[in-house]
């Protein structure tokens, strides 16, 4: 994963990221930058597939990595 800013990000601040993933109750989960935990998840690797999907939807990114059109009212 790259490791460059958002959109009005400040690029001069080094931000560490914390370990996204996290068990409860034997099910897995990841933390999302807008504050959300999404899952539970069976597994780290189902966990791990789910959110590099995320972060795709997330950069208007479909899910083979092209860039999702918007689409036009009527049409």
């Amino acid at each position: 994963m790259a490791d460059t800013p958002r959109a009005g990000d400040n690029a001069t601040r080094k931000h560490f990221r914390a370990d996204r993933f996290s068990v409860s109750n034997g099910k897995y989960y990841f933390s999302t930058r807008e504050g959300t935990l999404e899952g539970p998840f069976s597994d780290r690797d189902e966990a791990e597939r789910e959110l590099a999907l995320y972060i795709r939807r997330a950069s208007g990114k479909d899910i083979y990595g092209s860039i999702i059109a918007e689409k036009k009212p009527g049409g």
